[in-house]
C-alpha cells in the first residue's frame, strides 16, 4: 500500500456541518422565540448567522480572535444586524448552540459506506480538525462513527491550527508514521491541502461545490467513494 496512515477532516468532509448547523440554529430560532425579538424570519437568520461564523473563523485561524470570542462574537455580530443587543441573550444562544450541534448525526451519503471500506483494507484512520475538542468528541459519538479512528488531533492539543505545519506534525508524530506514508482528506484547499502538502503529505481535495483553482491537490474527489479508487 503506498499510503500505511489515513488524515480526515471532520466537518464537511464526513459530518455534514452545514445540514446539522442548520438543523440547531432552527432549534435555537423557535427555543429562544427570535422571531419575538425582531428577526423576521429563520431564513434571515441563518443566512445572516453563516456570513458571520464565515468571517470568525477565518479571524480565528488567522490569530485576531480567541476561541472564546469566536464563540460568542458570532453570535452578538449575527443579532447585531437585527438591531438586537442583548448579552444575556448572546452567551445562551452560543451555550445552546454548542450543546445541541454535536448530538446533530448527519453524516455525508457514502460516510460510512467509505469508513467500512477503509476498515476492511485496515487502514489506521485519524483527524485532524480545527473544531473545538469536546464538541468533536460529542459529534462522533453521536454520529457513531467515533470507532473507525484511532486519534483525532484537534487545535486545542496540538497548540497550532491548520494550515499551519505543527498540527500536522503532531498529528503524525502521534500516529507514528512519516508524511511520505500518510493521505489528509479535506475540504479547505487553504486549510486542509496545503497545510498537508507544506509538510509533505498527499492530498485527497473533497468539495464538489468548489472546484480546486491555484493549489493543486495530489486527488480531486467528486465523492468520498472516490477515495476507493485510489485506496
Amino acid at each position: 500500500m503506498k499510503y500505511r496512515h489515513l488524515f480526515f477532516d471532520l466537518d464537511h468532509t464526513l459530518w455534514d456541518f452545514e445540514e446539522n448547523s442548520r438543523e440547531t440554529l432552527e432549534d435555537l430560532y423557535g427555543e429562544f422565540r427570535l422571531s419575538e425579538r425582531g428577526v423576521p424570519d429563520f431564513h434571515s437568520f441563518h443566512q445572516t448567522y453563516v456570513r458571520h461564523n464565515e468571517l470568525m473563523w477565518d479571524r480565528f485561524r488567522k490569530g485576531y480572535v480567541t476561541r472564546e470570542e469566536l464563540r460568542w462574537k458570532r453570535i452578538s455580530r449575527t443579532l447585531l444586524e437585527f438591531r438586537i443587543g442583548d448579552d444575556a441573550l448572546v452567551r445562551g444562544l452560543s451555550d445552546r448552540y454548542l450543546e445541541i450541534l454535536p448530538t446533530k448525526k448527519h453524516l455525508f451519503s457514502d460516510t460510512r459506506d467509505l469508513l467500512d471500506y477503509l476498515r476492511t483494507k485496515d487502514y489506521p484512520m485519524h483527524l485532524i480538525t480545527n473544531g473545538f475538542e469536546r464538541t468533536q468528541q460529542l459529534k462522533l459519538h453521536h454520529s457513531g462513527i467515533d470507532t473507525y479512528f484511532t486519534h483525532m488531533v484537534t487545535s486545542e492539543a496540538a497548540g497550532s491550527l491548520k494550515p499551519r505545519p505543527e498540527i500536522f506534525r503532531y498529528a503524525l508524530e502521534k500516529a507514528g508514521c512519516t508524511a511520505a506514508d500518510a493521505l489528509m482528506v479535506g475540504d479547505a484547499l487553504e486549510v486542509d491541502i496545503l497545510g498537508a502538502r507544506n509538510v509533505g503529505m498527499d492530498q485527497a481535495y473533497f468539495n464538489p461545490a468548489v472546484p480546486p483553482a491555484g493549489i493543486l491537490p495530489t486527488y480531486t474527489l467528486r465523492t468520498l467513494s472516490d477515495l476507493k479508487e485510489i485506496l
